[in-house]
């Protein structure tokens, strides 16, 4: 196309000269309307509630320079532990966190697992499995109750987060997608706060898992891991700082599902070494191990499993200890098979650095919990130390609707809230 320079030269320098008169004329005129007023130009927002989980964040990273922003959160709100529900791995914990039910209640027993009633088939948490509603069907996520009472929600990548209950999911919620950065996730988050009143969620959830994943790789004090705890700080850092800038008030409930502890490969249980691989089957292994024998091997499996070893400790379902809560469902393997602190119960050697899955009392295991935010006392007193399913009636309460029939105990943290 051809462009006739200076006709539209012209054409742009009467444009520009009509836009000036105009500009002077309404900087001239008094406006036909009163000028907004603050209160109508900002928005009074309501607190909402944010859950965030950091995968296998150990409480002792807290206070050593490498977490600014959670230091000056935990030093304006509440900083305790946290006991994990046994076992001490992501799913189970996860689910435990949002239900305040124990694994042999919720029925997410591992992150692996089967059930009689669907032989043959296997829940694996890194693959489709995870998404059937079958398997989540014994636990109703805190979500779910916030959406049947009206209350908007949003979860980003929380373990369970994708699975439907009946008809009913958070009103946003995104598959998991392990590409998708943890700087992306809160950029998600900080979106939805932009959003219209109406469209914003009123409760979220926020998973890492970056801590988890350099842990396991390179040992829980490996630079590289105090380097993704300082990276995940940051993050956190900068959504409370987006936030404030929105004039959003924040009740922010921070926790992990576990710790970490580094693996000795000279406590590892090569089970090979132990049972012919014909007698049995591994449904799980790490530092907990799940097993069941084949038929007919029932016996002579369960005794050389249950036989004294310096390196383990394994029981009938039946005969897992009473502190742990566990062996009841269904779902729970016969055979619990438990390393020593450090140690592995494999098919072959160990290749993490870094693992959790030991007993709930180990203190590497014990998890994070920090609150801060206009609904939290920060005079309260509540333990130093607390079982994980306490979480849930708090949680309950903050987001307004009521818990749910689960195994916490609503008095642990209720003098946390401070009276509506």
């Amino acid at each position: 196309m051809k462009v006739v320079k200076g006709a539209s030269m012209r054409w742009f320098s009467k444009f520009a000269v009509a836009a000036a008169c105009a500009f002077l004329q309404a900087c001239a005129t008094p406006p036909a309307v009163a000028p907004l007023t603050p209160s109508a130009v900002t928005e009074a927002r309501q607190p909402v509630t944010i859950l965030i989980s950091i995968d296998a964040f150990r409480p002792d990273y807290l206070a050593h320079g490498n977490t600014p922003n959670l230091d000056a959160l935990a030093a304006g709100g509440v900083q305790a532990t946290m006991r994990p529900s046994y076992p001490t791995l992501t799913f189970p914990n996860h689910t435990t966190l949002v239900t305040g039910l124990r694994p042999d209640h919720h029925g997410i027993v591992a992150n692996t697992f089967r059930d009689p009633a669907r032989p043959g088939e296997k829940f694996y948490n890194k693959d489709l499995s995870a998404l059937d509603p079958f398997w989540w069907a014994q636990e109703e996520p805190l979500w779910i109750t916030a959406e049947k009472a009206g209350i908007r929600s949003g979860t980003m990548f929380w373990p369970g987060e994708e699975a439907a209950h009946g008809n009913v999911r958070p009103s946003d919620w995104a598959r998991f997608d392990p590409n998708f950065t943890s700087a992306q996730r809160v950029l998600t988050l900080e979106d939805w706060m932009r959003r219209p009143a109406a469209l914003r969620p009123k409760f979220m959830t926020l998973y890492f898992d970056d801590v988890d994943k350099t842990g396991h790789k390179q040992g829980p004090m490996a630079p590289e891991t105090i380097a993704a705890v300082r990276h995940i700080d940051a993050l956190i850092g900068g959504l409370r700082d987006t936030l404030s800038g929105l004039g959003q008030p924040v009740n922010f409930v921070i926790v992990s599902d576990h710790g970490m502890r580094d693996v000795e490969p000279d406590k590892a249980v090569l089970l090979q070494k132990i049972l012919p691989s014909e007698s049995y089957d591994l449904v799980f292994y790490g530092p907990l191990a799940a097993i069941a024998p084949k038929p007919g091997h029932e016996e002579a499996v369960a005794r050389a499993l249950t036989a004294p070893n310096p390196l383990m400790t394994c029981w009938r379902k039946a005969d897992v200890p009473a502190a742990f809560a566990y062996g009841r469902s269904p779902r729970v393997a016969p055979i619990i098979c438990q390393g020593i602190r450090g140690g592995d119960v494999l098919p072959g050697a160990p290749t993490n650095k870094g693992e959790h899955g030991y007993d709930i009392d180990d203190p590497e295991m014990t998890a994070l919990f920090l609150v801060n935010g206009p609904a939290f006392r920060r005079d309260a007193r509540i333990p130093v130390k607390f079982d994980n399913v306490d979480l849930y009636p708090m949680l309950a309460r903050l987001v307004g609707v009521a818990p749910l029939p689960n195994d916490g105990n609503a008095a642990t943290l209720a003098p946390l809230l401070a009276a509506r």
